[in-house]
């Protein structure tokens, strides 16, 4: 069951959760082995991308097996490039090198980035390669829509607190926000807020302010919600129950509607998804299109929300801001054979490039297959003269059609078809996912079709 892996009940894995019997999971009562000492955002141990973003050290075999994190930097992304974009398969922790790593298949079009996902994948997330420790952000973008399908703008830190924009494609008029602490899964804190018009027709600026007082949530300048952390103190635990710890800015497209969910999933995403729907006939693929992102970093002399030195890491288990270090140490692994605690291990084929050699020890979480390189308007598509969001116009890209998923290996996983996957936490998260905006957004999606 879920909360035999993560006993808080952060549920990391979701519903459809099937994990190779080869690699150990983790979790807060069960750490990663010495040989696999990294608990990677998808609750498995390995090395090299596992040790990376994502990284929990409360999970991992030691504080230090996970590489520190990059410190906070503003700066504006404009999304028409992907030339500052890694797969994890390439990248070792040098933010010099990329703005941005992920899984998926992004895709350049109109001078905007695509998050794709093609029939029976898991769709697309991307991470910057620096942390927030408190400051603002804000994300210019398109939505996807259709029953099932999720988009997603957050804050997620590596040890799961998290501060949510999430939209379901069947409502088109809604943003849905949330927040969580160290992903304990209180569904009690969401909120929806109206977006004035569409948000799939129509570029929308999404904000988060946080500090280390209170959260805001703004969409085109507009203040539509406040949480202050006075109002979280959780008596039981003794402590504040609010986001606090560095967290990188994520953005993804991913299946909340996928058949192997649990029901409240399904029914929280707006139903099952739809794989034959007009827009995979039109375009191969459910898109959310995404113009800029832009990072502010918290400005202060004294922690917590500093970024003074080269890397954030944890000097107690309790992961608390009290407990997060500003420090020098650094954030590059000579290769995915690499650790926190060995970062020299292994050696890079070419410069800024990731390898790794044979080893039983995964070092790429849920290393599998892409989707194909397709973006809307191509010879699939009737429409082939307006841009009216909906991403129909000109055409760039490949051919492949949504009933011809291919399976290459790229470091992400598709399920390429299959179906009948064995769910043995099906109906764990019925009740909680019934309740509002979801918790881990990018991992539920991911989680349901790891390793199959």
């Amino acid at each position: 069951m879920v909360r035999s892996l993560l006993p808080l009940g952060a549920a990391l894995l979701g519903a459809t959760t099937v994990l190779a019997a080869d690699i150990p999971t983790c979790s807060l009562e069960k750490k990663c082995p010495e040989e696999a000492p990294c608990c990677s955002q998808y609750g498995q141990c390995g090395v090299g991308a596992f040790c990376l973003g994502g990284c929990d050290p409360r999970m991992s075999f030691s504080l230090d097996s996970c590489v520190p994190a990059p410190v906070c930097k503003d700066k504006t992304y404009k999304m028409d490039s992907l030339d500052r974009y890694k797969d994890i398969s390439e990248y070792l922790g040098d933010p010099e090198t990329a703005d941005w790593v992920g899984q998926g298949e992004p895709l350049l079009y109109d001078g905007n980035v695509l998050l794709t996902m093609p029939p029976k994948s898991v769709g697309t997330v991307l991470a910057t390669t620096t942390y927030m420790w408190y400051g603002n952000v804000k994300a210019t973008l398109k939505t996807s829509r259709g029953a099932g399908v999720v988009t997603a703008f957050i804050l997620f830190s590596d040890v799961k607190d998290e501060i949510d924009y999430e939209w379901v494609g069947v409502d088109l008029h809604t943003a849905q926000t949330n927040y969580y602490f160290q992903g304990i899964p209180d569904y009690t804190h969401t909120g929806n807020l109206t977006v004035d018009g569409n948000t799939y027709d129509e570029f929308h600026e999404y904000e988060i302010q946080w500090t280390p007082d209170e959260i805001r949530w703004l969409i085109d300048g507009k203040l539509g919600r406040t949480q202050k952390r006075s109002d979280t103190w959780n008596e039981t635990s003794n402590q504040w129950a609010y986001p606090q710890t560095p967290a990188r800015v994520q953005i993804s497209l991913w299946p909340g509607g996928l058949e192997t969910n649990a029901k409240g999933t399904i029914d929280w995403a707006g139903g099952k998804i739809d794989w034959n729907s007009d827009e995979i006939q039109d375009y191969g693929y459910y898109f959310a299109t995404f113009k800029e992102v832009t990072v502010e970093c918290y400005k202060t002399d004294k922690a917590p929300g500093t970024n003074k030195g080269v890397s954030y890491y944890y000097n107690d288990i309790s992961a608390t801001n009290d407990t997060v270090v500003d420090s020098d140490k650094p954030t590059v692994l000579k290769s995915l054979l690499g650790t926190g605690t060995d970062m020299d291990k292994g050696d890079s084929t070419t410069s800024g490039s990731a390898s790794a050699s044979s080893s039983s020890v995964a070092y790429i979480p849920g290393g599998g297959s892409a989707p194909p390189n397709q973006v809307p308007g191509d010879e699939n598509s009737d429409d082939s003269g307006s841009d009216s969001g909906s991403g129909t116009g000109g055409s760039s890209g490949g051919s492949s059609t949504g009933d011809s998923l291919a399976c290459a290996t790229s470091g992400f996983v598709q399920s390429c078809g299959q179906s009948g996957t064995s769910n043995s936490n099906a109906g764990a998260r019925d009740v909680e996912r019934g309740l509002g905006a979801s918790a881990f957004a990018v991992v539920v999606g991911f989680a349901g079709l790891l390793l199959l």
